[in-house]
C-alpha cells in the first residue's frame, strides 16, 4: 500500500550528487540549486522549513501543501540535473 504525504507532516529528504562529485563548491552551481528552490516554493507549494546544501548533496526539512512532495521533488531532480551538466 502506498501512503501519500499529508500536508502537516514534515519530511527529511537527502538529495545527492551521482558518484558523490563536489559540484555545489562553485557558486554558479549552488546558486542555481537555490532558485530552483525558490521556483518550487514560489510556484509548485514546497515547503521548505530548513537546507542544508553541502559540496556534493542536500539536506531539505520540506512538505508540500497538497501531498506531492515526491512530485515536486522528482520535478526538481529532472529540472537541476540537466541544468547543471548543460
Amino acid at each position: 500500500m502506498r501512503r501519500t504525504a499529508v500536508t502537516d507532516e514534515l519530511y527529511f529528504v537527502t538529495l545527492t550528487v551521482t558518484d558523490w562529485i563536489d559540484v555545489f563548491t562553485r557558486r554558479i552551481y549552488s546558486d542555481f540549486i537555490i532558485e530552483n528552490l525558490n521556483y518550487c516554493q514560489q510556484n509548485k507549494k514546497l515547503n521548505i522549513y530548513a537546507y542544508v546544501l553541502m559540496t556534493n548533496h542536500l539536506h531539505l526539512i520540506a512538505n508540500a501543501e497538497d501531498g506531492s512532495l515526491s512530485n515536486i521533488l522528482r520535478d526538481f531532480k529532472t529540472y537541476t540535473s540537466k541544468g547543471l551538466v548543460n
